[in-house]
Formats: structure tokens, C-alpha cells, sequence
């Protein structure tokens, strides 16, 4: 039996393969519930706390909505609202936060801080987005795929674009715990780390799964059931820094060419936000300076009937209230 009250959500390599699909399995009762109007307010009474030193709109709605239908009461910390690391540590600060709330949830920069916050509070840490791992999303991203295959265990799951980083090395660990044969289809410089690499093909070995790094998107794409993209590019990243990522992943941008290497039933995924057309400041901004009005995936796709985008974006929610119940229940 699985039981997880009590534990911090940081990372997905913390989580064994049964415990990643009890979430999922907890995520996919919670939604039914939902939609059914039964209401679950099991964790009335209690009270969490948000920290979000980068700001979100699907992680900060997917928690403050998740927390109301459990009847707790949420605490949002946006950047300026906490002096976190600047006039009080993060073991002080998680000492103090420890006292007063049931739940903590960071959102921010490095994996440190979000561990360190979890090594001292004394409750439940859960990990909203660091640099290096994004785990309530992974737990949302395999509930959509269930509901769209029946299955999770041999997918093929190819990943395009920049895989260096917390969707890349999150969703990577995550396929290969659940027996998917996970791609990175990318130019070599945006390949996941070698040792985590290493990591996922020892745990794909287990579980039936594959990793594969391929700079060829006729090998990565074929027979995919899922092509999943992220954005190339932040605000606040120095121009320099925009023009060489876009030179090196516009041959990886999800588009037609790519899915008429998929399967003919093959879904297209993204965490979001996404730049795909000129309706955004970035994109706008993109235009202007490398005259590109769609970036790591065409309208197209993303407008298409292969595209469950928000299918996704609506599982963030369920998952989180999942990950939240399972640890404080």
C-alpha cells in the first residue's frame, strides 16, 4: 500500500513507479469527482502557503483551486511578499513557515532552495518549478496521456527542443520509471545531462522503457505517439542568448513535417505558455527581432485536433490536489 503523508514532492527521481501512478490513479478519481459535483473537502482545516518567486498562471490557480475544493486556506507569497534569502534564510524561513502552515509550495530558481526548504520545515514541501525539475507537472502530463491511450507503459514519447533543463530532465526520469520509450530529439548542445541520462536508461532497463538522443527528427518523430515541446526562450534572457537558441532548435520547431513521421493518431503536448503566434509581448518581441511569428510550434499544430494542450493545463489542477491530499491526508 502506498503511503505518502508526511513526504515532500521534489523531484520525480524521489518517487518510485508505483507512487507515480497512485498519484495519477488519486488525480484521475479526484477529477471525476469533481466533475460529478461530490464534494472532498477532506483537508478542512488545514492551511498552506505559496512562494512563488517566479510567477505562474496554471501553478498558482492549479494550487489556490485545488486547496479551496479540499477546504484548506491558501497564503500566496508572490516575489516581493517574502524575504526569503534576501533578509532571513531559507532554513529560517522555512522554520517559521513550518509552524504556521500544514503545506508549503515553492515555486523559483534552484533545486537547493526548494530542498533546503524541505530539510527544515517540518511539513510537506512541494516543488512548483525549479531550473531543474517540474514534477507536479509530470503527474498532470501522464494523466492526460492515460486518458487520451488507455495506457502509459510503452508510449513512445519524443521530446523537442531544449531537453537541458527541468522539462526535459523531468519528463525523461518520468517515462522511463513507467516503462515509455522516451526521445530527446534536439541538437546534441541541448541534450539532458550525461549522468541523468545514464540514470534514466538504468531505470528504462527495469521497466521495459527506452531513452533515446537522436538530432535526426525523422528517427526521433517516428511512429511517436506524443510530440511535447516547451518554450526556447524566457523574458529577461539577453538577446544573445534568444538568437543562438533560436538558430539551434528552429530545425526541432513542432510542425506538420514532424507529425507526418508520427503515428497517424499522434497527440501534440505543451506545458505552456506557448509561443505560436503574435498574440503575446514575446511574440510580438520575437517578430520584431528575427521576424519568426511562431517559435518552438506552429498554430497549426497547436490549434489542431491532435493538440490537448488544455486537456493538460486542466490536469494540473487534479494532479496538484492529488499530490497535496496524498501528503497531508
Amino acid at each position: 500500500m502506498v503511503d505518502l503523508k508526511g513526504k515532500s514532492f521534489l523531484k520525480i527521481m524521489d518517487f518510485s513507479a508505483e507512487e507515480l501512478e497512485y498519484l495519477i490513479d488519486l488525480a484521475a478519481e479526484l477529477k471525476e469527482k469533481k466533475k460529478k459535483g461530490i464534494a472532498h473537502r477532506d483537508l478542512e482545516g488545514k492551511n498552506i502557503v505559496l512562494i512563488f518567486e517566479k510567477t505562474s498562471t496554471r501553478t498558482r490557480c492549479s494550487f489556490e483551486v485545488a486547496a479551496h475544493d479540499l477546504g484548506m486556506q491558501v497564503t500566496y507569497l508572490d516575489p516581493d511578499g517574502s524575504q526569503i534569502g534576501r533578509k532571513e534564510s531559507i532554513a529560517d524561513t522555512a522554520r517559521v513557515l513550518g509552524r504556521m502552515f500544514d503545506g508549503i509550495e515553492y515555486r523559483g530558481y534552484g533545486q537547493d532552495i526548494v530542498d533546503e526548504l524541505a530539510e527544515y520545515a517540518g511539513v510537506p514541501v512541494w516543488n512548483g518549478l525549479t531550473d531543474q525539475s517540474h514534477p507536479t507537472q509530470m503527474i498532470a502530463d501522464m494523466l492526460t496521456i492515460r486518458e487520451h491511450f488507455g495506457k502509459l507503459k510503452g508510449i513512445r514519447f519524443v521530446y523537442m527542443g531544449d531537453a537541458r533543463f527541468n522539462m526535459g530532465n523531468s519528463l525523461m526520469v518520468t517515462c522511463a520509471k513507467l516503462g515509455m520509450d522516451f526521445v530527446a530529439c534536439t541538437d546534441p548542445r541541448y541534450y539532458p545531462e550525461s549522468f541523468l541520462v545514464d540514470q534514466a536508461k538504468k531505470l528504462a532497463e527495469k521497466s521495459g522503457g527506452s531513452v533515446t538522443l537522436t538530432d535526426n527528427v525523422a528517427v526521433g518523430c517516428r511512429n511517436a505517439d506524443v510530440i511535447y515541446t516547451d518554450i526556447w526562450v524566457s523574458m529577461g534572457e539577453p538577446e544573445e542568448a534568444w538568437a543562438e537558441r533560436i538558430r539551434a532548435l528552429k530545425p526541432y520547431q513542432v510542425n506538420e513535417k514532424a507529425f507526418s513521421y508520427a503515428k497517424a493518431d499522434a497527440k501534440f503536448m505543451h506545458c505552456l505558455p506557448s509561443y505560436h503566434n503574435l498574440e503575446t509581448e514575446v511574440g510580438r518581441q520575437v517578430y520584431e527581432k528575427f521576424g519568426l511569428d511562431e517559435l518552438e510550434v506552429t498554430d497549426q499544430v497547436f490549434e489542431s485536433d491532435r493538440s490537448i494542450v488544455f486537456d493538460e493545463a486542466e490536469n494540473r489542477m487534479h494532479s496538484i490536489k492529488a499530490i497535496m491530499y496524498a501528503t497531508l491526508k
